[in-house]
C-alpha cells in the first residue's frame, strides 16, 4: 500500500509531468470546466472513473456513492444533477455500477444494518420492483450481477424523472441518460442500452415536469 507521505511525492511527479506535456495545464484547468459528461458511480475504491472512460482532467463531472444510488430526497445527488444540467449543460449524464457491488449484496441479505437500512432500501426495492426475474434465477451470484444491473436501470430512470433533464432534454435536445456496468475482473465497460427517448416518453405519463402539457396529452389519447 502506498504511505501517506507517499501520496505527496507522487503529486509532485504528476505536476512535473502534466506541464513538461502543456507547460498551462493548470491554468486551462483553473480557468473553466466544460465536461460532456456527468458520471454517477459507486464509491468503490477499485472503480477509477477517469481511467475507465479514458477521459482527463476536465472531461467528467463525478458524483459517488454506495451503489450508484439516486434517491429523489437526496438533496447531494439532485443538485449534481441539476448544476451539471443546467449550468454544466453536460450532453450524457452515465449511471454506472459494477459487478460485485458492496452495496448490492448487502441489500440482498436478510440484515439489520443500522445507519445503512435506508440507503440500501433503495435497492431493495429495486429487488421488489423486478422480484419475479430475480427469483426465476437459480444462481445466486447471475441473480446478484441482475440485480446490479437493474439497480442501474432504476436508478437511470430516476434521473429521467428530473425537472432539469426533462426541461433541457425538451428545449436543446440533450443531455441523454445511459446506463452503464463496469466488470471489476476484466476492466470492461457494458452499455445497457437504455432506449432513452422511450422510457422519457413512458415516464412523462405521471412525471412530466416541463410545463409542456404532455403528461395531460397523454393522459387524454
Amino acid at each position: 500500500m502506498t504511505s501517506y507521505n507517499q501520496v505527496f511525492e507522487n503529486n509532485r511527479r504528476w505536476i512535473s509531468s502534466k506541464l513538461a506535456t502543456d507547460a498551462e495545464f493548470f491554468e486551462k484547468m483553473a480557468d473553466t470546466q466544460t465536461p460532456e459528461y456527468l458520471y454517477i458511480g459507486c464509491s468503490d475504491s477499485r472503480v477509477p472513473t477517469n481511467e475507465i472512460m479514458g477521459l482527463g482532467a476536465g472531461e467528467v463531472f463525478v458524483h459517488r456513492n454506495i451503489a450508484n444510488v439516486v434517491p429523489n430526497t437526496d438533496l447531494n445527488v439532485m443538485a449534481v444533477i441539476n448544476y451539471a444540467v443546467v449550468h454544466l449543460e453536460v450532453k450524457h449524464i452515465v449511471v454506472c455500477g459494477h459487478y460485485n457491488c458492496g452495496g448490492v449484496k448487502a441489500a440482498m441479505q436478510p440484515k439489520d444494518l443500522g445507519i445503512l437500512n435506508p440507503w440500501l432500501r433503495n435497492i431493495r426495492d429495486v429487488y421488489r420492483l423486478h422480484m419475479d426475474e430475480l427469483n426465476a434465477i437459480p444462481d445466486e451470484h447471475d441473480r446478484y450481477n441482475r440485480l446490479v444491473e437493474l439497480n442501474v436501470q432504476e436508478q437511470a430512470i430516476n434521473v429521467i424523472k428530473t425537472a432539469a433533464v426533462q426541461k433541457s432534454y425538451l428545449a436543446k435536445g440533450f443531455p441523454t441518460v445511459h446506463g452503464w456496468v463496469y466488470d471489476l475482473k476484466n476492466g470492461q465497460l457494458t452499455d445497457l442500452q437504455i432506449d432513452f427517448e422511450g422510457v422519457l416518453h413512458e415516464i412523462q405519463k405521471i412525471y412530466d415536469l416541463t410545463g409542456s402539457g404532455m403528461m395531460q396529452k397523454d393522459i387524454n389519447q
